[in-house]
């Protein structure tokens, strides 16, 4: 028995879809608690358009997430491109920084339409994973950083970036913690 394939979406629903998660990142990065009924207003379309596309607040926000970090994940390829593995590699953190300090809100909000359901676990986990992959791998090659550091090594030394109030001075501090990760990953770099 074949599989039938997905409908194509519409353009114009494809536009509402997406202005709806343009909008709810604004409203839900200001405040976790925006109302479902004034992002829809503020996207231009009505209840019946939203709940279509997300039939829950919970729903909203996981895909606001997993499209900002999909995001994040995305230009560790682009640096790639223009840059020494190394240097790649300490931009990148500096962006997920940036994210995690910009996007205080929509953490909160996160936390809040999961906390009912689960946990954050392996939200987002796939791209971010993939990103640092990609970076440790080029700097693995490249003789840059120590070898055998995997992902999960990764992420636990920068999770100190989770703790830092997004609401004070906080780039100085991620600025510290980030070069003590990174000259921690150079120690016993062959090329070193």
């Amino acid at each position: 028995m074949q599989q039938r394939k997905p409908a194509p979406v519409r353009s114009d629903a494809q536009r509402n879809r997406d202005r709806i998660l343009e909008v709810a990142l604004e409203e839900l990065t200001r405040s976790a608690d925006a109302p479902l009924s004034t992002i829809a207003k503020k996207a231009g379309v009505g209840q019946g358009t939203f709940y279509r596309n997300f039939p829950n607040r919970e729903a909203l926000v996981l895909e606001v997430y997993c499209h900002e970090m999909q995001q994040v994940s995305d230009t560790a390829s682009q640096l790639l491109e223009t840059r020494a593995p190394d240097q790649a590699l300490r931009e990148w953190m500096d962006r997920l920084a940036q994210y995690a300090m910009a996007k205080a809100g929509l953490a909160e909000a996160m936390r809040k339409a999961t906390c009912t359901h689960g946990s954050l676990a392996g939200l987002g986990h796939g791209p971010v994973t993939s990103a640092v992959t990609l970076l440790l791998r080029a700097n693995e090659e490249a003789g840059t950083i120590r070898p055998g550091v995997t992902p999960d090594d990764f992420v636990l030394a920068i999770s100190g970036l989770w703790q830092i109030d997004p609401h004070s001075d906080w780039q100085p501090r991620a600025e510290r913690l980030l070069d003590l990760v990174m000259d921690g990953l150079r120690a016993g770099a062959p090329g070193a």
